[in-house]
């Protein structure tokens, strides 16, 4: 059966993911929670964070794609969509179940603490995650060795196995994408690919381990969360990247041909962010394909995000009614065609097979009535920012719908301080600025020197049923702690919060800000 396709008020619009009663939360990625080991992790970093949200009275977490990354270090890149990131594996918890010495981490924390040095991080972590492998069966308790046989059973065949390989062939291959490959693992020839297992089983079973350790604590993240009364707000990208197992074991979901090489590639044109437009690079979907199989993949994508977080955010939400595509080998996104989304059918798919959809639209930018009517049909959240919204002199906070995520900013933009007083890598004329800068003070009654928390407030007393801010603007940061500068690749995601910045005096303002919005 269709849903008829309407337009019904904030109220009635309020989906079941949303409650009734307002929320507020803290928009941070784990790689920059505090803690001695390069980087932060799903362990017990995360866990002392969620005291830390609960004390603030904040109920949400949100944090960006935790797959494992690869050139540019960036989370919407993964090499895969259902594999975690081994970077974000806490230390703490190997310790405590003897599966990794005091001794064996030391090397970790003789990295920076300010910042993710990526190139430093990676192969020192890759080593120690190497040594807990080799000595899993040997040490690893009983009860830790059948939960591992229960995530093989339910995982393996799914993604898991593909996933290894994968890994250990792009070892091979010195880090190459897989359509660089010798051209039989390209093409996936049987015999080529047995091979591959037999000589390296061992390597592909420490694979396998690690991704269940990360699922691991991540079930333990989860539970904690849940009995802390804070809910996990996830991230998947829309695209996936070609150089990743998902492209690789399954190339007739994409518009590549047998070689991996796309025809045209996804990106939007010139906005907000960029002159150029942002050229993502992704092969795009073969969107036939999906609707004959009635959109299995997608399915199981929606399905294994939504077991891992309570709410997730779909990232260019408008791509699912129309998409931009850029022929590739384009040096920009300038130019492109916009060209037909799957739009119902898939949304349909996706509700018959998992009920209400937990997911938040992100639907910023140029949206057109027929992304809002898909968004509405299916009762799904959008997003309001503040940062684009109070530059126009006729907003009115007031005006928001209920039926939306709230944010002074998200992890694209500047932080708020660094938005309010422009930067070098601001894109707008310096009169655009200014003229910002009046309606913004016009319209929260504050000043330059307090906009920081004059905007989470505007955020949190609006009517949105969930307002989150990054944890840059609740400590009033500058834009040298920004975290993404979109179209650029170099020297993003490595900002990190540092212990000493969550004073006391923090959190009591937090939560007297949570109190007075109705948001505890």
């Amino acid at each position: 059966m269709v849903l008829p396709v309407q337009e019904p008020s904030a109220d009635q619009a309020c989906p079941s993911i949303l409650p009734a009663k307002k929320m507020a939360g803290i928009g941070i990625h784990f790689s920059s929670l505090p803690g001695p080991y390069g980087i932060g992790d799903i362990g017990d970093r995360a866990l002392k964070f969620v005291d830390t949200l609960a004390s603030m009275g904040l109920s949400v977490w949100q944090f960006l794609p935790t797959g494992p990354t690869a050139y540019g270090d960036s989370p919407y890149q993964p090499l895969s969509a259902f594999a975690g990131n081994e970077m974000l594996i806490g230390i703490e918890p190997l310790l405590r179940q003897g599966l990794l010495l005091k001794t064996e981490a030391e090397v970790l924390t003789r990295l920076p603490v300010q910042s993710v040095d990526y190139g430093l991080l990676i192969p020192r972590k890759q080593k120690v995650l190497a040594r807990v492998a080799e000595r899993f069966h040997a040490t690893a308790s009983s009860l830790l060795k059948t939960e591992y046989e229960d995530f093989l059973a339910l995982n393996d065949a799914a993604w898991l196995d593909d996933y290894a390989i994968y890994r250990i062939l792009k070892t091979m291959h010195g880090e190459k994408p897989w359509p660089e490959w010798g051209k039989p693992f390209v093409r996936r020839e049987k015999d080529a690919l047995e091979k591959v297992k037999n000589d390296n089983y061992q390597a592909i079973q420490h694979v396998k381990i690690i991704q269940f350790l990360f699922t691991n604590q991540w079930r333990t993240l989860k539970q904690y969360a849940g009995e802390a009364g804070v809910q996990l707000f996830g991230d998947i990208p829309i695209y996936i990247a070609l150089d990743s197992a998902d492209a690789w074991a399954h190339p007739e979901i994409l518009l590549i041909d047998e070689a991996g090489k796309p025809s045209h590639v996804a990106g939007v044109p010139p906005d907000y962010f960029s002159t150029d437009g942002q050229l993502w690079g992704n092969p795009l979907y073969d969107w036939r394909f999906h609707e004959a199989n009635g959109y299995r993949w997608w399915i199981e994508r929606v399905r294994h995000a939504s077991n891992h977080a309570d709410l997730v955010r779909v990232d260019h939400f408008r791509g699912f009614e129309s998409y931009w595509a850029v022929e590739f080998g384009a040096g920009t996104a300038r130019v492109g065609e916009w060209l037909p989304g799957p739009g119902d059918g898939l949304f349909q798919a996706m509700h018959s097979a998992l009920g209400s959809l937990p997911i938040v639209a992100e639907d910023l930018g140029v949206i057109t009535p027929a992304v809002n009517r898909l968004r509405l049909q299916y009762r799904i959240p959008g997003m309001k920012v503040l940062q684009f919204e109070t530059a126009d002199p006729e907003f009115n906070p007031d005006d928001i719908d209920s039926n939306c995520v709230c944010y002074t900013g998200t992890h694209d933009n500047d932080t708020t301080v660094g938005w309010f007083h422009g930067s070098d890598q601001d894109n707008r004329p310096r009169q655009e600025i200014l003229d910002t800068q009046r309606n913004v003070l016009q319209l929260t009654g504050g000043t330059a020197e307090t906009i920081h928390r004059d905007m989470i407030r505007l955020a949190f007393d609006c009517p949105a049923r969930l307002a989150i801010a990054p944890m840059q603007d609740f400590l009033g940061l500058g834009s040298e702690a920004r975290l993404n500068i979109p179209g650029t690749t170099m020297n993003n995601w490595r900002w990190r919060l540092r212990e000493e910045q969550l004073t006391p005096a923090l959190r009591e303002s937090v939560a007297r800000m949570t109190g007075k919005s109705s948001r505890v």
